[in-house]
């Protein structure tokens, strides 16, 4: 799929329809949810990839997950402004870089946040630099196998005492699942 045709299927109001507000099984139970933004890069290469982040195993919260670049949106942020402002601290992604294409719908949280996924598209090359503090890897993930319905996969397991489900999408080294595939999964909607 060409850059045009990813710009102009993520602009069509009708596409964007098709993606769904998603939420992970058992956010009622954790109250008034947190905002927060992560940026969905979709990086032009011929064959197009959206690039993803492989959390450190430091941290206190979602340890060793994949992930959007995102976090807390700060007092008076936007979404837009909250998702670069984080790509530049977590991947050295400079804000005038990616071309904001809009929004997907939200996703609430088992842990407390409304996660608000801002699309943009990135020409390469690209020089990123993850923060070791919260990213111990920086990674693609092609396109076509995002257009692939055929994919992505329902799984359950059992998490605070209750079993639940949620998408998980194959990656040969990454365990992709959750939000992030919960995202990814919508961004495939609006892009088939």
């Amino acid at each position: 799929m060409s850059a045009a045709e990813i710009a102009r299927r993520l602009r069509d109001p009708v596409r964007r329809d098709r993606a769904e507000p998603t939420a992970t099984e058992g956010h009622e139970e954790v109250g008034k949810p947190v905002a927060a933004a992560v940026l969905v890069p979709v990086v032009l290469h011929p064959s197009p990839t959206v690039l993803l982040t492989l959390r450190t195993t430091r941290l206190s919260s979602h340890a060793g997950q994949v992930a959007f670049p995102g976090g807390r949106m700060e007092p008076g942020e936007s979404a837009e402004q909250a998702a670069l402002r984080e790509a530049w601290e977590e991947i050295g992604l400079g804000p005038t870089l990616p071309k904001v294409m809009g929004r997907l719908p939200d996703h609430l949280t088992g842990t407390g946040y409304r996660i608000t996924p801002v699309v943009a598209l990135l020409h390469p090359p690209l020089k990123l630099v993850p923060e070791p503090g919260e990213v111990d890897l920086i990674f693609e993930y092609d396109l076509k196998r995002l257009l692939d319905p055929a994919l992505p996969q329902r799984q359950k397991a059992q998490f605070r005492g209750r079993e639940r489900s949620f998408w998980v999408w194959p990656h040969e080294r990454h365990y992709v699942w959750g939000a992030t595939a919960a995202i990814l999964r919508n961004l495939a909607l609006v892009l088939r």
